[in-house]
């Protein structure tokens, strides 16, 4: 059983995945807030994993225990991902917003770095599901997200990591401090061989989302992006897809461990081919990203834009090669 793989990979950690220890288990987090629904949201999860069959929780139970243990792409897990699912539709309160969806056509088929802003671990997983509501289900099924190892830390939060695709990556050493055990050298391996994998991702035509600020805001407003993830833009034909998000922090607020009901709304901004981002930049990295977190902050309500802010100095170019090119 599922029970018994989980143990023998990794000692003192459990993880109950059979059928009614993972309803309990999801129950009990949702108790507090949605108490009311705590039934009806039995009732959805007991129909889809008896759907799904006892091959899948166990399978998915091994999954939560390997997932993140090394420096890689992990794949989605299709019944974590249904499960995810069928709570967003149990759980949020109010409808979230999806704005600028008729900008997908574009990218169709092609091979993508979404940039957003980073507010709450629940940021890729609400994105995921907007885009599934919103009919974009190509965009959302080619979903990979790169990951840092927060991400991976406890069950819940891998649960949350198997709706998608993900590639674990270090921190910048800026704004890290889970790889302070790790030297400078290993980081630098770890990032070159994420980078890797991500890039061949890319050259499967995935779309890679990206939350370039490296940690989420700890005040809603947008932190300077990294210039290192500029090397995301290299694979031939790639576009990138600013996304501004607004709301997640209080869905999933930072210290907590509850859901709480929020007005949430994403916006997509214009694509644009990395080449000629690129070009304009003139090979620029910072620059490059830069204009890329002027597109952003311009989805964004005033108080999120943070470091890219009107009054933020020093982003005159960016902001006019962001006016030039993310129209």
């Amino acid at each position: 059983m599922a029970e018994e793989r989980v143990r023998r990979v990794r000692g003192q950690e459990s993880v109950a995945c059979g059928r009614a220890p993972l309803v309990d288990a999801i129950a009990t987090f949702l108790e507090r807030e949605h108490a009311p629904r705590r039934e009806a949201v039995r009732e959805s999860l007991e129909r889809v994993i008896d759907e799904a069959g006892p091959d899948a929780i166990d399978f998915m139970g091994a999954r939560l225990v390997r997932t993140g243990s090394d420096w890689a792409y992990y794949p989605r897990d299709p019944l974590a991902r249904r499960i995810h699912h069928v709570l967003a539709e149990r759980v949020l309160d109010q409808e979230p917003v999806l704005l600028g969806i008729e900008q997908l056509p574009r990218v169709a088929d092609r091979p993508l770095v979404i940039v957003a802003n980073h507010l709450s671990y629940s940021d890729a997983n609400v994105l995921e599901v907007l885009l599934q509501r919103a009919g974009a289900t190509d965009l959302s099924d080619r979903l990979t997200v790169v990951a840092g190892p927060k991400v991976y830390s406890n069950v819940q939060r891998r649960f949350s990591s198997l709706c998608f695709g993900t590639i674990k990556t270090p921190q910048s050493a800026a704004r890290s401090t889970d790889e302070a055990v790790m030297n400078a050298r290993d980081v630098a391996r770890a990032a070159r061989r994420s980078l890797q994998i991500a890039q061949e991702r890319l050259a499967l035509r995935e779309a890679l989302l990206v939350f370039a600020e490296g940690t989420r805001s700890r005040t809603g407003g947008m932190q300077r992006l990294l210039s290192g993830v500029a090397r995301y833009l290299d694979v031939p034909g790639t576009w990138v897809l600013p996304v501004g998000i607004v709301g997640t922090e209080r869905l999933f607020p930072i210290g907590e461990d509850g859901l709480h009901p929020v007005d949430i709304v994403v916006r997509i901004g214009t694509p644009v081919p990395a080449t000629v981002l690129a070009e304009r930049a003139h090979g620029n990295r910072r620059l490059m990203m830069d204009s890329i977190g002027c597109a952003i902050a311009e989805l964004l309500p005033h108080e999120y834009r943070g470091a890219y802010g009107d009054a933020a100095p020093d982003l005159q170019r960016a902001r006019r090669l962001r006016t030039a090119l993310f129209r």
